[in-house]
Formats: C-alpha cells, structure tokens, sequence
C-alpha cells in the first residue's frame, strides 16, 4: 500500500483542502486529498522542487 503524507500544517489547520505527495518508484505522486481514489499526476523529484520554488516565489498568486 502506498504511504500518501500530506504538510503537518494541513492537518493542523483542520482543512480538507490538501494536497498528498506518496514516493513511488517511478516518481512522486500528487493527488487531492478530497479525492484519494483518483489517479495522481505523477513528476520526477526535480519537477516537484522546481514548483515549490516558484510558489514559494508567487509564481502562482491567486487572482
């Protein structure tokens, strides 16, 4: 079974609105945790560095 984590901060915050990362072996998995039984997008660990990068740098501002 695949061990899908989710940030602590999530958690803390009581939200349902998170999204899961699992290492698999061909890849990280993304998925919404809203939605467990869909299949994730999967990215190498690079592609997955260089989003947190760019939404760490606003790259993504919510309109």
């Amino acid at each position: 079974m695949t061990a899908w984590r989710k940030s602590s901060y999530s958690q803390s915050h009581g939200t349902s609105d998170c999204v899961e990362l699992a290492d698999l072996s061909w890849g990280i998995g993304v998925r919404d945790s809203k939605d467990p039984e869909s299949l994730p997008l999967v990215v190498t660990r690079e592609q997955l560095a260089a989003l947190v990068v760019r939404i760490k740098n606003g790259g993504f501002a919510a309109s």
